[in-house]
């Protein structure tokens, strides 16, 4: 192969590489950040034209806007699913299959079918002559596209895929309950009214309105057995709604936790002095740490303060002023090290670039857990022994060179 083919194989592998990283990942640049914030707010805005041009007076007034908001929507929305479909095949799982076997593979997923699904009315109006209102349901799926922009709505599908055995078990006894209901009403009240419950397709409807605790009072007993029956099908529908809710609640509560503690632990573990701890001991060091939001340019400790707590950067960046230089820490980075071995008075200014969630180690806490577990100040002090911490560094000082080195 020509030196100058292989040059335009790799330049089109590395541009399709660039474009995975920024549609699928790419809020740790600003440009990605930008764009993922762009994408949803136009999301938001063409399903809000969507919904406002059925409104007549709003029509007649901004309807070049909201014209002029799907234009732009639809050509965002095309270059995007077009890229997508470009760069699938560096998708990890589709990446020992050929270009076109991973593109088809990628077609075929959820995220590709509502990507495609919010331009596709665009262009089957002009393919069928058709009002573009006629596929106004199909433009309102847009709205799922922030799903993959919104890890809290990631979590979420996770927490029903995860339960979907358990909720498709509510169903089948929701199913079940309104078929007896149903059948006991009908019986009791088919004569007293014969025009509503007189078959039991006709309770059926009555039972779905009953369980769902929805109640239109269009459908009622009459009869004293019938209102028992009502009663009884009123409370259980209580219980029928409390269940599948419980399990999605309960599912999603514990989604967040398991994300929250990997993230927790991989920062954790990060520390020299906490690496060869257990992970029992980790687990238990973990159950000290507190949450702490600091806002922009927020001063979050001061030169000669007293250190009395180590501090990880869970999100955002933070800015060591340094007495030489200064130094820029992110998400996964600590400092405050020394603080927790013995006092010190801080050896810098640290304030906060972005928004910043930290989480916070208190030295009284981790001596407390100490005294419970000896093994863990042993391996804490052989590690600053061995790094020579408190001989080589300032006394007054409380950041260790593990903390600010290569940054």
């Amino acid at each position: 192969m020509k030196p100058a083919r292989l040059i335009r194989i790799y330049r089109s592998r590395a541009m399709r590489r660039r474009a995975y990283e920024l549609l699928d990942d790419g809020t740790w640049t600003r440009f990605g950040a930008f764009f993922h914030q762009a994408i949803i707010v136009l999301v938001i805005a063409s399903v809000a034209a969507v919904v406002f041009e059925t409104v007549p007076s709003i029509q007649e007034r901004y309807g070049r806007l909201l014209d002029l908001i799907e234009l732009v929507a639809i050509i965002v929305f095309t270059m995007e699913y077009a890229a997508r479909l470009w760069c699938s095949t560096e998708h990890p799982p589709y990446r020992h299959m050929t270009a076109s076997q991973a593109r088809v593979a990628y077609l075929l997923t959820p995220t590709s079918i509502i990507d495609l699904l919010a331009v596709l009315p665009f262009y089957l109006a002009f393919l069928f002559e058709s009002d573009l209102k006629v596929f106004i349901l199909f433009r309102l799926l847009r709205f799922f596209k922030l799903a993959r922009y919104s890890p809290v709505m990631q979590t979420l599908f996770d927490a029903v895929l995860s339960e979907r055995r358990a909720l498709l078990g509510c169903l089948y006894i929701l199913v079940s309950l309104a078929l007896v209901s149903a059948s006991i009403m009908h019986l009791v009240e088919r004569e007293a009214q014969p025009d509503k419950l007189g078959t039991i397709p006709d309770a059926m409807y009555w039972a779905v309105v009953t369980l769902t605790t929805v109640g239109y009072g269009d459908v009622s007993p009459v009869t004293p057995l019938g209102k028992v029956v009502a009663s009884v099908t009123a409370l259980a529908g209580i219980v029928m709604l409390a269940l599948p809710v419980g399990i999605i609640a309960t599912s999603f509560s514990q989604a967040i936790q398991r994300r929250a503690f990997v993230v927790t632990w991989s920062m954790v573990a990060h520390v020299p002095m906490f690496a060869k701890l257990s992970a029992a001991d980790v687990a238990e060091l973990m159950r000290y740490l507190q949450s702490q939001t600091a806002e922009e340019n927020e001063v979050i400790v001061r030169r000669g303060d007293v250190a009395h707590s180590m501090y990880f950067v869970a999100s955002g960046q933070v800015e060591v002023d340094l007495i030489t230089r200064t130094v820029t820490l992110g998400e996964g980075d600590f400092f405050g090290e020394m603080a927790v071995i013995r006092q010190t008075r801080r050896s810098a200014t640290i304030r906060a670039v972005t928004k910043t969630k930290l989480l916070v180690l208190d030295a009284a806490d981790l001596r407390g857990l100490i005294e419970r577990r000896p093994e863990i100040g042993r391996l804490i002090e052989a590690e600053a022994a061995s790094r020579r911490l408190i001989d080589d560094l300032d006394q007054d000082g409380d950041l260790a060179p593990s903390e600010i080195a290569d940054r």
